[in-house]
C-alpha cells in the first residue's frame, strides 16, 4: 500500500473513524466507511469512495484507504493511501482523495495540538 499521508492524532481509532465519517458527510461527495473484514483489534481500515447519485442509483468509486492504528494512550496513527489508478477519471479522483486527505489532516492535527495546549 502506497502511503500518501501519515500523521498521529489524539483519540482512539474508533473515535477517529467516527469523526472521519462525519468529515466525509460534510464534504458531500465522499464517503468513508469502516471495512470490518479488513480490520483487526489494533487497526481499523476505512474505505474512502467518491459518491455519485441520481435518483435511486448510487455509484461508489474507490478513492483510497485510511488505516487507523492504535498507538495506545489515546493516540492513533492515521495512514492515507490512494487507490491504484484504474478509472477513466483517475486524475480527478486522485485530486478528490488528496483534498479529502488534506482536510482530514488539518482537522485532526489542529485538534491534536489544541488538546496539548
Amino acid at each position: 500500500m502506497n502511503v500518501m499521508l501519515e500523521f498521529t492524532a489524539s483519540g482512539s481509532p474508533k473515535t477517529i473513524a467516527a469523526a472521519l465519517e462525519q468529515c466525509a458527510v460534510a464534504q458531500g461527495n465522499v464517503s468513508a466507511l469502516v471495512v470490518p473484514w479488513e480490520s483487526d483489534r489494533q487497526t481499523l481500515s476505512i474505505a474512502v469512495t467518491a459518491v455519485k447519485g441520481e435518483g435511486w442509483a448510487i455509484e461508489h468509486t474507490n478513492l483510497g484507504t485510511i488505516r487507523l492504528t492504535d498507538l495506545v494512550g489515546e493516540q492513533t496513527r492515521v495512514a492515507m493511501s490512494p487507490a491504484p489508478p484504474d478509472h477513466p477519471e483517475t486524475q480527478k479522483l486522485a485530486a478528490l482523495f488528496e483534498r479529502f486527505a488534506q482536510q482530514v489532516q488539518k482537522q485532526f492535527q489542529a485538534s491534536t495540538h489544541a488538546g496539548r495546549e
